[in-house]
Formats: structure tokens, sequence, C-alpha cells
């Protein structure tokens, strides 16, 4: 109990982001490697329209309590329910760029708002 009341609310929320990980079975993003083909979860902190090469991208980060990663779905400038604060779950193929973890055009799926 005296843990729980010393820790900070930023280490409570990451605990509870990696419990949720390892529930749902997805890969923890702190142990995904280079080209692995993986399925993880996490809660979006930032939404960002950030051209790449001249065509639109947008950008998230995906963070599940042990690291985060940047998810990125070319040629589009928005998708409905993608913003800061929400839970998903993303599945592909990890690459490197700039030293972070980076998830292009992933298959994704809102997790329910009442589960939040």
């Amino acid at each position: 109990m005296l843990d729980r009341l010393s820790t900070s609310q930023e280490d409570l929320e990451s605990e509870e982001l990696r419990e949720d990980a390892e529930t749902s079975g997805c890969t923890k993003i702190g142990d995904c490697q280079d080209r692995q083909i993986v399925t993880v979860t996490g809660t979006l902190r930032t939404v960002t329209l950030r051209p790449r090469a001249g065509v639109p991208a947008l950008e998230a980060e995906l963070f599940d309590g042990s690291a985060a990663l940047d998810v990125v779905w070319l040629g589009r400038r928005s998708i409905v329910g993608i913003e800061p604060g929400r839970k998903l779950i993303a599945s592909g193929r990890i690459s490197l760029s700039r030293g972070r973890r980076v998830l292009f055009n992933p298959k994704y799926e809102l997790r329910p708002l009442g589960r939040e």
C-alpha cells in the first residue's frame, strides 16, 4: 500500500499499460526487434501530421509502459478515432528509423472507449 502511495501517477499508468499488454497477448514494445512482425497495444501519446517526401503522413506515438514506437500512416491526413489518449492494438513489421521503432501502415483496432 505504501508503494502505491509513494509512486508517481505516471509510474502507475505505465504499470497498468504493461499489465494490459501482457493480458492481451501482445508483444511489449520494449521487446520488439528490427524487422520483427508484431502485435502491440498501448495508448497514443501524440498525433501529428508530418509530410514525408512530399506525401502526407499521419504519425502517432504509441506507448505501452515499457517503451514507445511511432505509428505512421502514409498518404493520410487524418483517421477518425486516432487521437491522443486513445488506446489501440496495432500489427505490422517493426523497422528502425533514426534509432526509433516505427510501424508503417499497420493494421489497427481501436480499443472501446468504455475500457479506458
